[in-house]
């Protein structure tokens, strides 16, 4: 399906392909609609957005999802999606814009990084390869078009730093837009809940897998663990595991010798 019928509303109608696969393009204080594109935004978080941008306040998952963020469930996809909630002024602003410009701008979330292009991305299900389409998002308010240096979507991405980015957000993605996902009838509400805990509460996610049995059922290195007790980056990465194996049942996690089902004389 093209992305412009998929995109949010409104979204479709400012999409235009790329000319050669480049664009020009300046975001700056000298641009004069400079911090124009931080309103009345409708702004998906993805995971990885949610784990820089707590971290960079200083706050535990709970409190970052309670302050800046709305939950809306996804008729399409059957789960809750996380928003990041803009300011309740006339101009529904963003929480970190200021006159200066973003104040978390190193840990800006991936659509405010990969500004003004659009991405569409989709996994390959038989060869697993993620395939990618880019698009202009041309914005009416938006003059950073005028004057702004020549960009190929490569350096653009680079020059974001979007690498480590997207292939967080890739993974998630692969998730969220898994064919099971479309069938209501297929995700439960246990389920649910089981997604938006691994998806967006680190915190308590950390608290699961090390209080309960989880690491006596899945079969995790000691290095492993260890990274996971310190970091969130690795924990993030179990979380989309732990939501492939027991979310669209394919193979994430390895079960213990322990726990395997025992063989049956059919089976063997």
């Amino acid at each position: 399906m093209p992305i412009e019928d998929t995109a949010p509303q409104g979204i479709g109608e400012m999409l235009e392909p790329l000319v050669d696969g480049k664009f020009n393009f300046a975001c700056h204080p000298g641009v004069p609609c400079f911090t124009e594109c931080c309103r009345d935004l409708k702004l998906l978080l993805t995971p990885y957005d949610i784990l820089k941008l707590k971290k960079r306040l200083g706050l535990q998952a709970r409190a970052f999802l309670d302050l800046h963020t709305e939950t809306a469930y996804d008729e399409q996809r059957h789960l809750p999606m996380v928003y990041l909630r803009m300011q309740q002024d006339n101009r529904r602003t963003c929480p970190f814009v200021s006159p200066a410009g973003c104040t978390v701008y190193e840990d800006r979330p991936s659509a405010c990084r990969i500004y003004p292009i659009a991405r569409a991305s989709r996994v390959h299900r038989t060869h697993r390869a993620v395939i990618e389409n880019f698009f202009i998002l041309r914005e009416r308010h938006c003059r950073g078009f005028e004057k702004g240096r020549t960009w190929s979507i490569r350096e653009w991405l680079q020059d974001q730093g979007l690498d480590a980015t997207t292939d967080m957000n890739n993974r998630w993605m692969d998730i969220v837009t898994h064919p099971r996902l479309r069938e209501s009838s297929s995700i439960s509400s246990q389920q649910r809940q089981m997604f938006f805990l691994a998806s967006y509460n680190m915190d308590q996610f950390r608290d699961f897998v090390f209080k309960s049995r989880f690491l006596s059922i899945f079969d995790i290195t000691d290095e492993d663990i260890e990274a996971m007790r310190l970091e969130d980056e690795p924990l993030l990465a179990l979380a989309f595991n732990w939501l492939k194996f027991s979310l669209v049942n394919e193979p994430g996690l390895v079960l213990r010798e322990s726990v395997k089902p025992a063989s049956t004389p059919e089976s063997q």
